[in-house]
């Protein structure tokens, strides 16, 4: 076991930092862990790393660049890594660079080998079932950002569910905060009376932007001073066919005349700027993990309309700090969103409300206190005592807290 003395090593892998929730968590998670007892290093499988800029200067990144699809050397060279920074912990997100933490951690002699789960009620390719089942024997812990996806995980991957762990997402709450919104809305072309609904996510087909649109025609025929705010883009490269989706999406747009009420923003590395300047954000996801959006929105204030998909009851307090409409339901969707047009003084009760609740239960200082005690836990090593003895609402197989 590692020594107290000793700070604990942990490697984080991850296929890449490019503007995405697990690409966000792991930044969030290197800056605000305990450096006092962990030495804490990010290793990307691309040289594509644009969140990298928001790594504080104690943290570590390393790039081992994956040349291909099928790249086996990454193994060996995370390997490689893994030894000369003595890793206690590797620690892999994304199913590439789960993968890859599995064999490399494995081929070092690392102590405990961790995978994520981020998602929930999503296909595996057939390909990747085989090759997690093929190796999980190689896993001593998982870490998911939901009970439903630890769940989810457990039961799809036939996994024994006591190695399982629940940490929710953390969010900056000094970063993700109520601002005014003057000026940015000037800067985007929106109005001071314009009621704006924001999409914050990628173009792929989780974020089920053809429900957001459909409700947005809906509502702009009650409501004509609606203005959508999408903020994200393709992926990487098109990666999962999200450069065709997106042309399917701008297509659709057209279709339902929805192209003078949109203001399309792309990906933006300071959307802390942008939730402000909307009066409601929209989450019309098929599935989900922890939402980023939901947190950061709620931290700036801003209520949140989201499908009850996941652990999104958890997140959105319906009724509180934003509404939950059962997935597929437009009609519901635009109501909800209406009833917010309607009524500025419950926009701003929700907003404080969801502010609150994110610094009571969501900040990145929690996200850090509970994976911190998840690493002290699969070495052997005493953790805090008030983290451990608290379950997640809907309950976990595992003794991880959502406190």
């Amino acid at each position: 076991m590692t020594g107290r003395g000793k700070k604990i090593t942990v490697v984080i892998a991850i296929s890449n930092l490019e503007y995405g929730g697990a690409q966000r968590q792991v930044v969030e998670l290197a800056n605000n862990i305990d450096t006092d007892r962990f030495d804490l290093h990010v290793c990307s499988l691309s040289d594509y790393v644009p969140l990298s800029a928001l790594l504080g200067a104690v943290q570590r990144l390393h790039v081992v660049q994956k040349g291909f699809k099928f790249d086996l050397s990454v193994v060996p060279r995370l390997a490689s890594l893994l030894k000369k920074v003595n890793a206690d912990i590797v620690h892999g997100y994304l199913f590439d660079a789960e993968i890859a933490a599995r064999l490399a951690g494995r081929m070092a002699g690392t102590q405990a080998i961790g995978n994520s789960e981020r998602n929930t009620d999503y296909s595996f390719k057939r390909r990747q079932l085989y090759v997690y089942r093929l190796t999980r024997h190689c896993v001593d812990f998982y870490v998911a950002n939901s009970n439903a996806g630890a769940k989810f995980n457990q039961q799809t991957l036939k996994n024994a569910p006591e190695r399982y762990y629940t940490v929710h997402n953390g969010v900056d709450t000094r970063r993700f905060a109520p601002a005014d919104r003057t000026a940015i809305r000037e800067s985007l072309g929106l109005g001071s009376g314009d009621f704006v609904v924001g999409m914050f996510g990628s173009f792929k087909a989780q974020k089920n932007y053809p429900l957001l649109f459909d409700a947005a025609r809906q509502l702009i025929a009650r409501h004509p001073a609606t203005r959508l705010l999408v903020v994200g883009d393709e992926l990487a490269g098109g990666l999962h066919g999200s450069d065709d989706y997106k042309l399917r999406m701008l297509d659709l747009v057209r279709q339902l005349g929805l192209e003078p009420h949109c203001v399309f923003a792309g990906n933006r590395d300071d959307v802390e700027k942008l939730y402000p300047a909307c009066d409601v954000t929209a989450l019309p996801s098929l599935f989900e993990g922890t939402p980023n959006v939901a947190l950061e929105s709620m931290a700036c204030g801003v209520p949140v309309v989201a499908t009850d998909v996941s652990d999104n009851a958890y997140i959105v307090r319906g009724g509180e700090t934003g509404y939950l409409v059962r997935l597929g339901d437009s009609n519901a969707f635009a109501n909800r969103l209406l009833v917010l047009a309607s009524d500025s003084a419950l926009r701003s009760s929700m907003g404080a409300a969801g502010r609150s609740w994110v610094e009571q239960e969501f900040s990145c200082a929690r996200l850090a206190a509970k994976t911190a005690a998840v690493y002290l836990d699969v070495l052997g090593q005493p953790a805090n005592a008030e983290l451990l003895k608290s379950f997640p609402p809907a309950g976990n197989p595992r003794r991880m807290p959502s406190v």
